[in-house]
């Protein structure tokens, strides 16, 4: 028999042992003296954040990783509350840790109170001024648009400092990874305590250089043929040429890249044609690095705004505010300089795509 079954095999019959010894165990009833101090019913602390921890990640490890401690002194602290509280709090299973149900009554308890001491915290710490505006944004968004913003961010808010990661990864909120976080997805399916901020128009653009050495497309069926630049799918080109009413009879060709911020860039560096928006795009557009293909009006998923549960932060509801009107504006302007920028197909000088005899 392997060691790892052995052993638990003999945290069970301790931890059930334990569990008879409860229920043999005669009640005991406590009378309710709000006179008594708090330490002689509060259990320590620092044993109620490990257990909380452990409860919250289904797991010792993950628990230590989460408050900065080894694993080991993780499990002492929780075995050291299982002796305080006199029950089983967790159950330790082939997949990790599991609450048990006089665990999980405790364990409801003290994520409400850790929340809501987090919570005062920051409303403090906002109102003094000393507490850090997090915002976690999609990279195309946070590197192009997002971040020359800055100060006017900063001037909204008007207290504290703002960091800004650019991810397009969920925050745990209830860890206070982030205060907000501006995503883009469905509008159909957003995350929970999630905001719709923009849908904005959607559009390929291709670089100035690759036009002049490949030629307008005839069509947008055309583009079907061309280097399509994705990003980690082919969902967002699929859905946009859908919308166009183009019939997809071939697989998409051209390179899978991480984010809207490489296709960016690749768009830049004459690779094939990126779908972009004006948010993302405006500059280059104006000074003509990048030319927008075709004159279309499609909307492919949109940008949302997601704040924690409880989140009662006032500066939160002012970014908020913000960034709705200054997504908005940015995209009302942008829109009105659309049809005269967008290059639509014709009989010009350079050789229509596919006359020109280079290999795409």
């Amino acid at each position: 028999m392997e060691y790892d079954t052995v052993v638990h095999q003999a945290n069970h019959r301790r931890e059930l042992k334990m569990t008879e010894s409860n229920i043999r165990k005669k009640k005991r009833y406590v009378r309710y003296d709000p006179a008594r101090p708090l330490s002689g019913r509060l259990p320590p602390l620092i044993m109620l954040r490990a257990f909380e921890a452990a409860g919250r990640t289904g797991s010792m490890r993950k628990a230590a990783s989460d408050i900065g401690i080894s694993h080991t002194v993780v499990s002492r602290h929780v075995q050291g509350l299982e002796s305080w509280i006199g029950w089983k709090l967790l159950m330790a299973g082939p997949r990790g840790v599991t609450l048990t149900p006089e665990g999980k009554s405790l364990h409801d308890a003290t994520s409400v109170a850790f929340q809501s001491i987090a919570n005062i915290s920051a409303q403090l710490r906002a109102k003094a001024g000393t507490d850090e505006l997090h915002i976690w944004c999609f990279p195309g968004l946070a590197t192009r648009w997002l971040i020359p913003r800055l100060d006017e961010i900063r001037e909204v808010v008007s207290s504290g400092e703002v960091l800004v990661r650019a991810t397009d990864q969920m925050p745990d909120f209830s860890r206070g990874e982030a205060d907000v976080m501006i995503g883009f997805g469905d509008g159909n399916r957003l995350p929970g305590r999630a905001f719709p901020l923009l849908q904005p128009r959607m559009f390929p653009v291709v670089s100035r250089g690759w036009l002049a050495r490949h030629g307008m497309p005839r069509s947008v069926e055309d583009l079907t043929r061309l280097p399509l630049i994705h990003e980690e799918s082919y969902a967002q080109w699929t859905s946009w040429l859908t919308q166009a009413g183009v019939r997809l009879d071939r697989p998409l060709k051209g390179p899978r890249l991480w984010d809207a911020n490489l296709g960016f860039d690749a768009a830049l560096a004459g690779q094939g044609v990126a779908l972009t928006t004006n948010l993302m795009a405006a500059g280059e557009l104006n000074r003509g690095d990048l030319v927008e293909l075709f004159n279309t009006d499609i909307l492919v998923g949109g940008y949302y705004l997601a704040t924690a549960q409880t989140e009662q932060d006032r500066r939160i509801s002012l970014f908020r505010m913000w960034i709705t009107d200054a997504l908005a504006a940015c995209e009302k302007g942008a829109s009105s300089l659309s049809n005269s920028r967008a290059v639509v197909p014709s009989r010009p000088q350079t050789p229509a795509f596919g006359e020109s005899g280079s290999e795409l």
